[in-house]
Order: structure tokens, then C-alpha cells, then sequence
């Protein structure tokens, strides 16, 4: 891997552990901007690089750096709410994926792999919730109640911050184009540097 994807990876890397600590407590779980990195590492990094960056994140934060939103350190897998750091490893893919294999381009479209992002992040999220509560914490939550603080009550943040990042992503992404290696990342829409 080339000094210039690595440093490219660790941004992002960053970018998340810097929305970690942007956070507006709500009951179970904290609405912060760590989703905001993750919509832009798939989009800008690609599938596979995007997905490299959430996991050394997740990866750095296991190790005990206190990157997470409530610290760091193994103990965290046991916390109701690391199902989404593990969302962010496969939404930043997902979002990688959809904008590079169908070539999106539109605010319209990229909101959509956004909002595939977010399902994939939230899906994770609910179901580590509902087995944590219950077989960690033994405080079981029933499946409506998983919904309620697992979903509707941090998505609506987090939707706008999908409009946010889609708006963001169709400026920005054109413009960074000729700084991208078109084969090292696999942009069907970079061009090559010269």
C-alpha cells in the first residue's frame, strides 16, 4: 500500500474518532457525527479502503485508545452499542460499492447510498442492542423498545446528516478527483494524474 492510500486511510480514521466526541446524549444511544465519516470514506476512499478505515478505527479503539464515544479498550465489544462501530466497517463498503458500481453521481442517488449506509449501520446497531441488553446487561429491552431507542429516536439526526454528506459528497468529489490514483482506488470517476 502506497504512503499516500495509507495516509488517505487514516484520515478518515481520524475523521471518526473527531465525530466520536461530537455527541448530543439522547437515552441508549448518543447521537454523534461519526456516521459523517463514514458516508464520506466509502464515497471518496471506495468500498474497500472506506471499509479499512472504519475497521482500523474500530481496531484502534479495541486496543484501548479512547476513540469511541465512551472510551475505548476491549471491554467495549460488551457495550450495547458496538454493533455500530461494527455498521460503520460494512456501511462504509456498502456505500463504496453502490456509488462505484452504478457511477452516482446526483444528490438525488448518493442520498440513497447514504440511506443504504445508514440501514446497514442501524441494522447491526439494533441487533447487538437487543442481545446485549438482554444477555450482557441483563436488562432486556423487547424488540419494540430495541426500535424505539435503537433507530426512531437517533435516525432523524442522523438522516439530515445523510442530505448533508450527499450534498457535500457530488461537490466535493469531482474536485479530488485528479489528486486520486484511478487505479490504486478504483474510481470510475477519477481521472488520472498526470
Amino acid at each position: 500500500m502506497k504512503a499516500r492510500t495509507i495516509s488517505y486511510v487514516a484520515l478518515f480514521t481520524a475523521l471518526t474518532a473527531i465525530g466520536a466526541f461530537i455527541k448530543i446524549p439522547i437515552p441508549y444511544i448518543p447521537f454523534t457525527l461519526q456516521i459523517l465519516a463514514v458516508y464520506l470514506a466509502g464515497a471518496l476512499l471506495g468500498p474497500r479502503l472506506g471499509m479499512l478505515s472504519q475497521l482500523c478505527y474500530v481496531l484502534i479503539g479495541l486496543i484501548g485508545v479512547p476513540v469511541f464515544a465512551e472510551g475505548g479498550g476491549f471491554g467495549y465489544i460488551f457495550k450495547p452499542t458496538f454493533g455500530y462501530l461494527l455498521g460503520y466497517i460494512l456501511g462504509a463498503y456498502v456505500n463504496g460499492w453502490l456509488i462505484n458500481r452504478f457511477s452516482l453521481a446526483t444528490i438525488r442517488s448518493i442520498f440513497f447510498a447514504n440511506a443504504a449506509t445508514l440501514l446497514t449501520v442501524y441494522l447491526f446497531g439494533c441487533i447487538w442492542l437487543y442481545g446485549a441488553m438482554k444477555w450482557i446487561v441483563e436488562t432486556p429491552l423487547s424488540i419494540n423498545q430495541t426500535i424505539l431507542y435503537g433507530f426512531l429516536l437517533p435516525v432523524p439526526g442522523d438522516l439530515m446528516l445523510c442530505i448533508l454528506c450527499a450534498v457535500i459528497i457530488q461537490q466535493v468529489r469531482p474536485r479530488i478527483a485528479r489528486y486520486i490514483n484511478v487505479k490504486e482506488l478504483n474510481h470510475p470517476w477519477a481521472k488520472p494524474t498526470l
